[in-house]
């Protein structure tokens, strides 16, 4: 809304209007907007959530300190979600294809969440929303990204190209195709020739390849919404460790759309080329303004937590956010705290049963899962596991903070792969 504004009023050649041109300055406002909502209106909320008695409902896992959550208010993910939809709404170019697919996660991912924590804490029912429901509206939400980026014809690549010494075989230079194109095409990290098309994946359909292509292409989204947004769910369990995860990746993607949309930093970092793009820069850093404000409440000792509402919500933005940008290979190590946390809880569920047909008694690899509950069990504690170590129990506090680390680490691998081939 401000930008069409400002726009407008640049046209007029009012003095200060142009600044809204500037991906950076819109930027800037926008994280500065999103982390004044949540803290300002994120006491207001907690405090209506605490009246509605909408207070979490805790299992006894054993864990230290585990009982004194019971009651802190839930579906704390709304100052999240509110934080990010109303700087978009002001700053961005709300006609840009991307960002609105990004809202349309947002809302959707949103409501799936708060329906699912509705009904644990109204219904009383400690499953929440059943599960096939859950799937069910992500492979929706998954269908509706690929199909958007199908058809869209704002949806478009330029293709970056290497120009290499016949005589040394040494890279002179990187380009881009001249035209712009549908692509399904994503970047591969490692690799001399960072571009992955799916379409090799269909090189059995003949003249169907194309429509094969992007039917491959739409199941993977499917697949990577789905499988984010549940590893953000699960990692959710310990004070501020989604938040903050989730801040800490963010950051990453925001400086992967940046140059993606830039075109002499898609030239250095031999990626390709997206017009439009820089849009998503506004939404990362009202993400990240929205997910750096809410931890003010939930970081230990939380006053809040953000519900499947949050949870939910954030992994599904990260994943059609890195989909957009064609780096959802990356998602293995930029997310690589949310796909331990579900790998851990995987192998544990397979190993256990594998034990129980094999022994008639089922073990584990893990003293607990998701992963972090490992760290807060004390090893010899009677419970049967590969892995006992650490001995002794590890502060909540700890625990997040050095899966934080652990979380820049691999945003920061994530980020130099693009060159380390």
């Amino acid at each position: 809304m401000l930008y069409e504004l400002f726009n407008y009023l640049d046209q007029l050649d009012i003095p200060g209007a142009g600044v809204f041109k500037y991906v950076s300055f819109r930027s800037v406002m926008a994280f500065i907007l999103a982390l004044f909502i949540s803290t300002s209106i994120g006491r207001r909320i907690i405090d209506k959530l605490q009246k509605l008695q909408i207070g979490e409902v805790v299992r006894n896992l054993g864990l230290e300190g585990q009982m004194s959550k019971k009651g802190t208010p839930t579906m704390g993910g709304i100052i999240i979600i509110i934080a990010i939809i109303i700087p978009i709404l002001l700053f961005a170019r709300l006609n840009n294809i991307y960002l609105i697919i990004m809202l349309i996660t947002t809302v959707w991912l949103g409501t799936l969440g708060f329906a699912d924590d509705y009904i644990k804490v109204f219904k009383k029912d400690k499953e929440g929303l059943h599960g096939r429901f859950k799937i069910v509206a992500q492979v929706g939400l998954g269908l509706i990204v690929g199909l958007t980026l199908y058809f869209s014809p704002d949806a478009v690549i330029r293709e970056n190209m290497e120009i290499r010494s016949a005589s040394e075989d040494t890279l002179e230079e990187v380009t881009f195709h001249p035209d712009m194109i549908k692509s399904t095409k994503t970047t591969i990290p490692f690799v001399k020739n960072n571009n992955f098309d799916y379409a090799v994946l269909a090189d059995w359909a003949g003249d169907y390849k194309t429509e094969v292509t992007w039917i491959i292409f739409i199941l993977i989204t499917i697949f990577v919404v789905t499988a984010v947004s549940n590893g953000t769910n699960l990692t959710d369990g310990l004070d501020g460790l989604a938040a903050g995860s989730s801040a800490i990746i963010s950051v990453a993607l925001g400086i992967l759309a940046y140059t993606s949309s830039h075109f002499e930093f898609a030239s250095f970092l031999n990626i390709m080329f997206i017009p439009g793009a820089e849009e998503l820069v506004i939404f990362a850093s009202a993400f990240i303004g929205a997910t750096i404000g809410f931890l003010w409440y939930n970081a230990y000792p939380a006053q809040v937590f953000m519900g499947d509402t949050g949870s939910l919500t954030l992994g599904g933005i990260i994943a059609v956010f890195a989909i957009i940008i064609h780096k959802e290979l990356l998602i293995p190590i930029l997310c690589g705290v949310f796909f331990a946390e579900t790998l851990s809880v995987m192998l544990q569920v397979a190993y256990f049963k594998y034990t129980k047909k094999r022994y008639g008694e089922g073990r584990r690899i893990f003293k607990m899962t998701p992963l972090h509950h490992h760290f807060q069990k004390p090893g010899k504690s009677g419970i049967q596991a590969l892995i006992q170590k650490p001995y002794n129990v590890i502060p909540e506090s700890k625990i997040v903070v050095r899966f934080w680390l652990i979380g820049i680490i691999l945003a920061a691998i994530a980020i130099i792969t693009l060159k380390v081939r």
